[in-house]
């Protein structure tokens, strides 16, 4: 499941259930030592995306460090969303944690179980926003364009700074 060298990854996090703060903040404690968590993004609050008739979630993204393959990578936070207390539920539900890999170093892998990058984070402005503040240079590798260029072309309706008591 692990390899020698260590691989740059970006990964967000989503959840609408429960205490959704509480969630990212145990996500987060949770990823070492696999996935050791070198820089993280605001929370921002955004809209539902796909099935609308939900709770708003909360979004963020990190960047982390691996020595696990991109396989190795999806079923340990797989396994964590499950630890953590995610229930299988209809495509685009609520949930408690979604984790999502965004990139892999700057691997384009398609696999049958996964895609990197992800597919379609260059549509989800609740993905882009928090990446941009980041890393808003980094480049995709399959269409060349950096996060803020692609961030300019979502639309950002909705999405906010989440203000932890302020609602």
């Amino acid at each position: 499941m692990g390899e020698s060298k260590s691989h740059k990854v970006y990964i967000a996090l989503g959840t609408n259930l429960g205490n959704r703060l509480e969630n990212l903040k145990t996500t987060i404690k949770l990823l070492p030592p696999a996935v050791r968590v070198k820089k993280v993004s605001p929370v921002y609050e955004t809209p539902p995306w796909g099935y609308l008739n939900q709770a708003d979630f909360l979004n963020q993204v990190l960047e982390a460090e691996t020595r696990l393959t991109p396989e190795g990578l999806l079923v340990y936070l797989k396994d964590l969303e499950v630890q953590i207390g995610r229930r299988e539920s209809f495509k685009y539900g609520p949930r408690i944690i979604d984790l999502d890999i965004l990139f892999y170093d700057d691997l384009i892998l398609e696999t049958a179980t996964l895609s990197i990058p992800h597919p379609k984070m260059h549509e989800r402005a609740f993905v882009l926003v928090p990446l941009a503040d980041i890393n808003p240079d980094l480049r995709h590798p399959k269409f060349g364009r950096t996060v803020q260029d692609l961030l300019g072309s979502t639309d950002q309706g909705g999405i906010h700074l989440y203000q932890e008591g302020a609602n």
